[in-house]
């Protein structure tokens, strides 16, 4: 296999090192060149040919966003990783960079913990992503899927499993997605309705203060409310709840009412919120009631809340490849089988309505039906004189 060759971005000396040293621990990653700045980083992209570009956010010269702007135009198709601080400008400068095509961030680490603690963290962060950003297609997904029954072809799951049975009526919309996620997000909320008929539960892997001004952020985009989940909230329709970073979020019902727990238990499938606590929940809770959207996504978060929403009677449906910034966490639901349909991100948020509604509009035409069918001959028989 040949070795991934990144290009590191960064007006620091001492952090342009810390990433190379971490990233040279790895044998399938040739750290290709540095640039102190974007200025400078333009001009090696072509000397170099690297198969993606480490930015830090903020330079002198030309900034991250900055060059990654021109990257976009001459290079459209080259996976870029922001490397951000966890401040609020950080933060908002780092979604400002994935609404503009970065494909992936990594936060830096605190100045707490020595030399080896922070380049620990670093490989830790961002060699899984720059491996899954450079793989082939369907490598991330397989290379770590877990030992379950295949699934069927994707023709034949395009609609509602046979293992589901008949389709049930939705009372509860959950969401999963990582890498890529925002951008996805932001694609499909807004094209929901803002009559949304249920309340919708989101995990999307971000840290503490990313997560609320990315629900910040879609709320001024969307007719359904977005805001960020909170200890307590009930759920309401026309409503959307984003878990809040470094925050395991689940679904409780208490007599007719949902409301949000939280809790800080030990991270899953190295996440924090994790997209399984947050299914295995509302399976739950809800039963067959709930439709499960797994998009864009490093890992396998996902599979087993999948497996526990389906078992439950509840529906799946998954983000297709040539959609997704990476296939792994709905390509390893599709392949665990545990999918009842694979659309593309344009075709999503049709599918969610569709099926949401789909009970009501049935329940509603017969409703209907029955109101302007006569009475029966027996109600219309008159009295004897």
């Amino acid at each position: 296999m040949t070795a991934i060759r990144v290009l590191v971005v960064d007006d620091s000396v001492v952090v342009r090192r810390l990433l190379v040293e971490a990233l040279t621990v790895d044998p399938d990653i040739e750290v290709a060149g540095t640039a102190p700045d974007g200025q400078v980083a333009l001009t090696k992209i072509p000397l170099v040919r690297p198969d993606l570009i480490t930015l830090d956010v903020e330079m002198p010269v030309m900034s991250g966003l900055e060059t990654l702007r021109e990257i976009r135009k001459l290079y459209p198709k080259l996976p870029v990783i922001m490397f951000s601080t966890l401040t609020e400008r950080g933060a908002t400068t780092t979604l400002d960079a994935l609404t503009l095509g970065a494909s992936d961030y990594v936060t830096k680490p605190s100045n707490t913990g020595g030399v080896e603690q922070t380049r620990a963290r670093i490989q830790a962060d961002l060699i899984p992503k720059v491996k899954a950003l450079c793989r082939a297609p369907h490598e991330e997904n397989l290379a770590s899927a877990p030992a379950v029954v295949s699934a069927p072809p994707i023709a034949a799951r395009r609609g509602p499993s046979k293992t589901t049975g008949a389709m049930q009526r939705i009372d509860l919309v959950a969401i999963g997605c990582s890498t890529g996620g925002p951008n996805a997000l932001a694609a499909l909320l807004p094209s929901l309705s803002g009559g949304f008929p249920v309340p919708i539960v989101i995990v999307q892997h971000m840290p503490p203060l990313f997560t609320r001004l990315l629900a910040e952020r879609l709320d001024r985009q969307c007719s359904v409310r977005i805001r960020e989940g909170k200890e307590g909230e009930p759920l309401q329709t026309g409503g959307a709840w984003i878990a809040p970073g470094d925050f395991h979020m689940q679904v409780v019902r208490e007599a007719q009412a949902a409301r949000l727990a939280m809790n800080q238990e030990p991270p899953q499938n190295s996440c924090r919120p994790s997209v399984d606590v947050l299914f295995e929940s509302v399976a739950k809770e809800y039963g067959p009631n709930v439709l499960g959207v797994v998009l864009t996504g490093m890992g396998s978060d996902g599979v087993r809340g999948a497996q526990c929403i389906r078992t439950a009677g509840g529906q799946v449906i998954v983000q297709n490849e040539a959609t997704s910034v990476v296939w792994g966490m709905p390509g390893q639901v599709a392949a665990a089988g545990q999918a009842d349909g694979i659309f593309p991100l344009q075709e999503m948020a049709a599918e969610i309505e569709k099926r949401a509604n789909w009970n009501r509009f049935s329940s509603a035409n017969k409703s209907a039906k029955t109101a302007a069918q006569p009475a029966p001959a027996a109600a219309r028989i008159l009295p004897r004189t």
